[in-house]
């Protein structure tokens, strides 16, 4: 997934939030040979990771991700798919996407079964309330993969789910037989719209209306769609609605300040139209990123003293209000200065 990923809510969690490991103690990859690739849809192929000796994996739980160091230096994120029980394989899906920066591109038309890719363990900024009375789906296209594995786990301990699938045409629509399946366990489920066969967009606004006020509401797509599910979800309770984006959405930042990093003693000016990030690659500073858009939480850094001013679609509202943490390839300061546990 380019994914995307993620403006969540802490909420169904304890009084933390979800505890996402710091670039600090960012821990090292793991080399995992490619067991399978299948065709899950004309432009969508799903690909298996196991270890090559077949030991166990990192647990992760559903809407975790893991991400995939690529040729050419790239880091891409992925959502898994499969059940969070299985523990000696990971599974993702790509979309070969048209304007593909290499990523979906090199796994989807360059990947071989029996390679080693380097992956980093799972991490999640798109957990699941499993608590809730009932949790509602909307996925666009690609943005099926993280809610797959929600409704697995759901359907595994007995928790109520509809899902609301949207999609171009059925030809890019992903795992149909297999939501086909749980629909049959329990119909009225699944409800598939392809913009071909309705000759119009799903309108979420007016599906979103007619949920009840107590279920957890999840979105992952587009950004036409996501904008059309916040609108409809305004009203809603901020912990009840969950959002999983693609690609950023916010500029770089606009004003100047200074970064000290505390553990290595050094000190940098960020200009104007630069982020954090890009500074310290250039000086040489080696940091763990991923996306480079604010979406996948892969370059979230412990804030010591300042004031960050948020642009990243990852941390919760309260992450926000606690300036305890910040994305450092996309946030700036509204500080002169902002010192930071690295």
């Amino acid at each position: 997934m380019t994914t995307v990923l993620r403006d969540r809510s802490d909420a169904g969690l304890a009084s933390d939030p979800v505890q996402r490991p710091s670039s600090a103690a960012e821990p090292g990859p793991l080399r995992l040979r490619v067991e399978a690739i299948r065709f899950e849809a004309e432009t969508i192929r799903s690909i298996e990771l196991r270890a090559p000796d077949g030991s166990t994996l990192p647990p992760f739980s559903a809407g975790a991700h893991i991400d995939l160091a690529l040729p050419g230096e790239l880091s891409r994120s992925y959502s898994l798919i499969n059940a969070d029980e299985d523990g000696d394989r990971y599974v993702v899906a790509v979309n070969r996407d048209a304007a593909s920066r290499g990523g979906s591109a090199y796994l989807c038309e360059t990947l071989r079964v029996g390679e080693i890719l380097p992956v980093m363990p799972p991490r999640n900024s798109f957990p699941l309330v499993e608590t809730a009375q009932e949790s509602v789906f909307f996925a666009g296209g690609i943005g099926i993969t993280p809610i797959l594995a929600m409704i697995r786990r759901l359907e595994a301990i007995g928790r109520r789910w509809r899902l609301f699938y949207a999609v171009r045409d059925r030809a890019n629509a992903a795992f149909l037989a297999q939501l086909a399946a749980l629909e049959t366990i329990e119909p009225g489920r699944v409800h598939l719209h392809a913009d071909t066969e309705a000759g119009s967009v799903m309108d979420v606004v007016a599906r979103v209306a007619e949920l009840p006020a107590d279920a957890h509401l999840y979105c992952c797509g587009p950004t036409p769609m996501i904008a059309a599910f916040k609108a409809a979800a305004a009203g809603r309770p901020d912990d009840q609605v969950h959002i999983e984006h693609f690609v950023g959405t916010a500029a770089k930042p606009t004003g100047e300040f200074k970064i000290v990093l505390k553990r290595s003693q050094k000190e940098f000016t960020v200009p104007a139209g630069k982020t954090i990030m890009d500074v310290l690659m250039e000086a040489g500073v080696r940091v763990a990123h991923s996306c480079r858009e604010g979406v996948c939480g892969t370059c979230e850094t412990r804030v010591i003293e300042g004031v960050p001013d948020h642009k990243d679609n990852v941390l919760s509202a309260r992450e926000r209000a606690s300036n305890k943490l910040i994305m450092i390839c996309c946030s700036g300061a509204k500080s002169d200065r902002l010192i930071l546990d690295l």
